[in-house]
């Protein structure tokens, strides 16, 4: 089993490697540049380590995890935009729209969309594609919802707008590796505690969310029984889970 950093080393020379439509010409370099700002690639990486896991084969799941890391960078790209919530920064970098201009922003987020179905329609089987669109369709409805101020369910918006395509790492990783319908209801919920887990310790780092409606007690309270929730699902899935436990560990302690 490759340990997650492994994963992360083969995910970062994938996305190296990319080949982008030829149509949109210029517009590369914001695509690269957006690609390229040294995220964690949390998505990507769960969903190759749950390949292995299950029995598949990790350079197979390239293009699913690679689609994945496209799709959530061009929620950030177009995050970053005035229309949103307008920063200038993203991880210690001028955001795409400042260095290249709002318009390339937004263009540069679409295309990154649409590579991301590409990947995934590059697989004969079209669950994958499936499973990335409507895990795309959620989070967009759960950025609605943040965007509009329609938050009184913040356990639903989480779960729209972080929760659908952590999900999506854990159900791509299975239809990837061949698991049958009947036996993924472990890995998917798993998949479900994972994303929670995550977007609850990201509030605890940002103050919002959970974090300015719970006192602080409370909130490092859930995000403890998140965390021992998500590793007892893990226990719960028939196969070596080392990997997956690791990665829980990083997404939890975090909040250290």
């Amino acid at each position: 089993m490759r340990r997650a950093e492994e994963l992360r080393d083969a995910v970062e020379a994938y996305l190296r490697s990319l080949t982008f439509a030829p149509e949109l010409g210029a517009l590369e370099p914001a695509l690269r540049y957006s690609l390229e700002s040294e995220g964690k690639r949390i998505r990507p990486v769960l969903c190759l380590a749950v390949v292995e896991a299950a029995g598949g084969d990790v350079e197979h799941g390239l293009p699913a995890a690679a689609a994945l890391e496209l799709v959530h960078t061009f929620s950030l790209v177009h995050d970053d935009l005035p229309a949103l919530d307008d920063d200038a920064e993203r991880r210690g970098r001028p955001s795409a729209h400042v260095v290249f201009g709002e318009g390339v922003g937004l263009l540069a987020g679409d295309a990154l969309l649409a590579e991301a179905v590409r990947l995934a329609l590059a697989y004969d089987d079209p669950a994958i594609a499936r499973e990335l669109v409507t895990a795309t369709l959620g989070m967009i409805g759960g950025q609605y919802r943040d965007i509009t101020g329609d938050d009184d369910d913040l356990a639903e918006l989480h779960e729209l707008k972080t929760g659908r395509l952590f999900a999506a790492s854990v159900g791509l990783g299975l239809e990837v590796a061949g698991v049958a319908d009947p036996d993924q209801a472990p890995w998917r919920a798993f998949g479900a505690q994972i994303g929670l887990l995550f977007q609850i310790v990201d509030d605890i780092l940002d103050g919002d969310g959970f974090a300015a409606r719970l006192p602080a007690g409370e909130v490092k309270r859930l995000a403890d029984e998140t965390a021992e929730m998500t590793r007892a699902q893990l226990e719960r899935i028939p196969a070596e889970t080392s990997v997956l436990a690791e990665l829980v560990d990083a997404v939890a302690f975090r909040t250290l």
